[in-house]
């Protein structure tokens, strides 16, 4: 590795490399190869290089942009022992779950997730015609009988829950529903 960490690295920048190749130097490659004048100053080229190595360092990874699975408070307030500390043991009761209006067994689906709770209130919206999309990640509804049905899709006019921006119902026409992506492991 050179002093800057950047042997073998590949870095496409405008279709080059920085990939040690040939007899010339590791910095004189680096140079040619970002496309920094080699008659510049050796201090431009190496805070160029360290920026370029920094940047590197601080990529952002596919676990960034990934919605945290549970809520975990960062300053726990202590309660009083009246308070409960775990859920109650009647959300074990799947008779519950038939009980619910839709926006909380949504709730229960997308902020429980993992859990037997998610599993029951999948159940249940799958017992209301809801159908979940596993591409969008979202749950579907038929608002009218499908205008184009196939062995692999289907076509209409369908009701969706927007839980990212809207936390709402909404209507999608001329949808076509891919089977291939229906969730039917319920």
């Amino acid at each position: 590795m050179n002093q800057n960490g950047l042997s073998g690295l590949n870095v496409g920048l405008s279709g080059l490399s920085l990939a040690q190749t040939g007899t010339q130097s590791a910095s004189q490659q680096q140079s040619i190869q970002l496309g920094v004048v080699a008659s510049g100053s050796k201090d431009a080229n190496e805070r160029y290089l360290n920026a370029l190595n920094d940047s590197f360092m601080q990529m952002p990874t596919g676990a960034d942009s990934e919605r945290q699975r549970t809520y975990t408070p960062r300053n726990p307030y202590p309660t009083p022992s009246c308070y409960p500390t775990t859920p109650s043991p009647i959300f074990e009761n799947p008779a519950v779950f038939e009980k619910l209006g839709t926006d909380a067994l949504f709730f229960i689906f997308y902020y429980a997730q993992g859990t037997y709770q998610q599993y029951l209130a999948a159940r249940e919206l799958k017992k209301q015609s809801w159908r979940y999309h596993k591409k969008y990640m979202t749950w579907f509804q038929r608002h009218e009988e499908p205008k184009v049905t196939t062995d692999d899709y289907e076509q209409g006019t369908y009701v969706y829950f927007d839980y990212e921006t809207g936390w709402c119902q909404r209507i999608k026409s001329d949808f076509r529903f891919e089977y291939s992506y229906l969730e039917d492991s319920l």
